[in-house]
């Protein structure tokens, strides 16, 4: 594991509440780590200022649960999933972007 890999466990560590050990990089953000919501939105707007990461196109609603469908039976499904390893691509690349994750 290189620097930047034990920076991005350890800040995603923080801001999601699971331990290190329990991280990984096919762990998916929400349904793995719990994150969601304005939640969501703010780990991926300091993930962006911490690791110098475009963010301009990405979509967070696509990815993540809106705080007021939280608990709703009606509530829209995201369409995809956001894992660590999306997120270590980003840092390699300088973005994360929504075409870049879909076509995993």
């Amino acid at each position: 594991m290189n620097n930047y890999d034990q920076k991005l466990i350890s800040f995603i560590s923080e801001q999601s509440g699971v331990r290190e050990n329990q991280v990984n990089y096919d762990s998916v953000i929400e349904d793995d780590l719990g994150v969601t919501g304005e939640d969501a939105e703010e780990l991926i707007i300091q993930f962006s200022k911490i690791f110098k990461v475009n963010i301009d196109n990405f979509s967070v609603n696509k990815y993540f649960y809106p705080e007021p469908f939280l608990f709703s039976s009606a509530s829209p499904k995201p369409k995809y999933h956001l894992t660590i390893g999306h997120l270590a691509k980003a840092i390699t690349s300088g973005r994360l972007a929504d075409p870049d994750i879909q076509d995993d």
